[in-house]
């Protein structure tokens, strides 16, 4: 079963860590991104660049409209997702669980219903 993972931010919450704390932290998440990979559970982790750096993309008139964005209602939004292909739910909610900051931040878990054929 696929799944999922989302961690949420803002450039506030960014600024306020600690500089010195970085190194430790970045560490932790490799550590966890190298043990998930090697069970062969993880099939990607991608941080997110910062919501100023997002674009809004659609179609008027066949050609593409890009605009600032995106549309954020609060503060938050996803700063990194990653894909895993476990057993079951429980053993994702396992991995949920050991992301290095879960016990000060929520990771966000959904199941992956489906995929488009060729997909990874």
């Amino acid at each position: 079963m696929k799944f999922l993972m989302m961690i949420y931010g803002n450039q506030e919450k960014w600024e306020s860590f600690p500089a010195e704390e970085w190194p430790e932290a970045i560490a932790r998440q490799d550590a966890f991104n190298a043990k998930y990979r090697e069970s062969g559970e993880l099939l990607g982790a991608y941080g997110l660049g910062d919501a100023v750096t997002a674009r809004l993309v659609s179609r008027k008139d066949g050609a593409p409209v890009v605009t600032d964005g995106p549309y954020l209602e609060t503060k938050e939004y996803m700063a990194s997702f990653y894909l895993l292909d476990c057993e079951n739910e429980e053993r994702a909610r396992e991995i949920a669980a050991d992301m290095p900051n879960a016990d000060r931040e929520p990771v966000e878990l959904w199941p992956i219903l489906h995929e488009a054929p060729g997909s990874a």
